[in-house]
């Protein structure tokens, strides 16, 4: 194991408004973190000029997509690594395009912190803050599915002549949105960036005197590290499975709770498929065995890849996860154009899982900033309103109260193609 391996390990999500500069942002940053060599570097600028995308290059580090190139925009998820003095990051970069926030509900509910970029250009800031705009859509989220350390990004400073007024400005209007969510803003740092220019991001930058915090690696080593639930026991939501040649059924995942180790004996689900843990493989090297917070690859006998699928979740055959008949969640309604009533049957986003659920009853109407009940029993919730509701799965499904399993008991309300709420599970009606 070299030395480098031996420095703990976050996961970090990059959230954020479409175009307001996180790819870009994070390009540079793995490019000043050494994470990308300059040749790498070279390659992608002469592809962006190629493509007549100059202005993208530290993007193409992240959007390897061909399809992404080409429409200058994120849709999946990527995943690189790179190191502060610290740290090694695990980077998620999450889309901003309205489209493709379901893949950013699943790479948040996998980070320890997040780092929100908020453009300081005039307009573009305005745009992602209102009612309709991502940067709170995406405050929310992030809030809901549990991202509790944050780190704000305020980008394009050099677009506004590295002035103090305007990030003061931008970080008073965020400051009030994120207090509003329930983050606890006097812990978060507001870091002034020019992802394009490179300032202020792995060292101090002389164009903005006026700022004396942290550069941006500085602010990530603020990070406090989270506590690894190895006692509970073990979940896994399967991303993916593969059948591999010579080798078998290797599901995909991150260990939520618990530890796996091989020889373990595993169930899966829903379902029930169960089998015995062969191998573990985390970066491409085998482990013997897996703690909270690993993306790994495992090799599990006596299941065929068929039996398996994501959304399933993994755990020890003594200690099965729950497979919920209904459960009540608590959810903060984002989007709704209307009303949402009894009888409403969305997809509900959990874990890896997305499965439609009926609102089968409206518990109470709460109001989301102070929590208190304002209603028994009413009709409707409307948009900004919060409620307890409870829900019934269609079809089979996994998820678990937020106070035993946090990382499975967060879920969004999508419909639309949109998030209509995000919530957490308050109690679980186990399927007998």
């Amino acid at each position: 194991m070299s030395k480098e391996e031996k420095k703990p390990h976050l996961n970090l999500i990059i959230i954020g408004h479409v175009d307001h500069g996180k790819s870009t942002m994070m390009g540079h940053l793995l490019l000043k973190t050494g994470s990308i060599t300059d040749r790498e570097m070279r390659e992608m600028e002469s592809l962006a000029k190629k493509l007549d995308k100059g202005s993208f290059k530290f993007a193409f580090v992240f959007d390897r997509l061909k399809e992404e190139r080409e429409r200058g925009l994120t849709i999946d998820l990527a995943f690189r690594r790179f190191d502060t003095k610290k740290y090694y990051f695990t980077l998620i970069d999450a889309p901003g395009h309205r489209d493709f926030v379901k893949n950013m509900i699943t790479g948040s509910s996998q980070a320890d912190a997040a780092i929100l970029v908020v453009s300081a250009k005039t307009g573009e800031f305005e745009a992602g803050i209102s009612a309709g705009g991502q940067t709170r859509e995406h405050a929310f989220l992030s809030r809901t599915l549990g991202v509790s350390q944050l780190i704000v990004a305020i980008n394009k400073m050099d677009t506004v002549d590295w002035n103090e007024e305007r990030y003061k400005e931008v970080r008073d209007e965020v400051k009030d949105l994120l207090k509003m969510v329930g983050f606890p803003v006097d812990k978060i740092q507001f870091v002034p960036v020019s992802a394009w220019t490179g300032d202020n991001l792995a060292e101090k930058s002389p164009k903005m005197p006026w700022y004396d915090g942290p550069c941006l690696t500085e602010a990530l080593d603020m990070i406090e590290m989270p506590p690894k639930p190895v006692d509970k026991p073990l979940r896994i939501p399967v991303q993916d499975v593969y059948k591999i040649t010579g080798v078998g059924t290797v599901p995909v995942g991150r260990v939520e709770t618990g530890v796996l180790k091989t020889g373990d004996k595993l169930i899966f689900m829903p379902g029930g498929a169960s089998g015995e843990c062969r191998s573990i493989e985390m970066h491409h090297e085998q482990i013997s065995q897996a703690l909270p917070g690993d993306n790994i690859g495992f090799n599990i006998r006596g299941v065929s890849a068929k039996e398996i699928k994501r959304g399933m979740v993994a755990g020890k055959v003594d200690k099965p996860p729950t497979v919920a008949e209904e459960f009540v969640g608590q959810i903060i309604v984002i989007y709704h154009p209307t009303a949402i009533a009894p009888g409403y049957a969305p997809v509900i986003h959990a874990h890896t899982a997305q499965v439609a659920c009926k609102f089968e009853e409206i518990l109470q109407k709460i109001d989301p900033r102070t929590g208190q009940v304002i209603q028994e029993k009413p009709d409707f919730l409307k948009q900004g309103e919060g409620g307890i509701v409870r829900f019934k799965p269609i079809r089979p499904m996994v998820i678990e109260k937020f106070s035993d399993f946090p990382q499975l008991g967060r879920f969004a309300v999508r419909d639309m193609g949109r998030t209509v709420a995000v919530g957490v599970v308050k109690e679980v009606k186990a399927k007998q």
